[in-house]
């Protein structure tokens, strides 16, 4: 595979657009409008049979049918070194789990640093994969989640059989 290349896949958190380049999972996007605003279409080619785009097509769908708890995707996750410090702890909590933003700041080191997780959490290209849904509220409320939108979040949570403050 040379080049980027996309491919979307109906959830049932939404339409999800998967964008990979040269064997690496680059992004998962929730919603048309965030693709569109995180993407610069024109630069990619729409290719569903593109075999990284169908086996993460795939693990997606087993994921929503509740058959799979993780992941076995090349990615390549691009941010700052604290964002990657965050992302590597989001994927050690497990399926069905929560944590609360001060959780993973103490996890990390950083105990003040709340609300950079917060920060690192918006930044993560790759939801789903890099389980930022699991992060809640210490009240054990839904926050922001790609932005505000809480509903994806309840639904991935939902979907897990997370206990959290519904």
């Amino acid at each position: 595979m040379t080049g980027r290349v996309y491919s979307k896949k109906m959830t049932p958190a939404g339409d999800i657009y998967i964008v990979a380049e040269n064997g690496i999972l680059l992004a998962l996007y929730m919603g048309e409008a965030d693709f569109l605003e995180g993407e610069e279409v024109s630069s990619l080619q729409l290719n569903p049979s593109d075999s990284l785009l169908k086996k993460c097509a795939l693990q997606l769908e087993e994921y929503f049918d509740g058959y799979r708890k993780e992941f076995d995707i090349p990615i390549e996750p691009h941010g700052t070194e604290f964002q990657k410090t965050v992302w590597k702890e989001l994927c050690l909590i497990p399926f069905g789990e929560t944590r609360s933003y001060q959780d993973i700041a103490v996890k990390i080191g950083k105990d003040k640093a709340v609300r950079a997780i917060g920060q690192a959490n918006k930044a993560n290209r790759l939801p789903i994969i890099i389980p930022c849904h699991r992060v809640i509220g210490k009240n054990k409320s839904l926050t922001g989640y790609a932005g505000s939108r809480t509903e994806i979040k309840e639904i991935l949570l939902s979907l897990e059989g997370a206990n959290y403050g519904k």
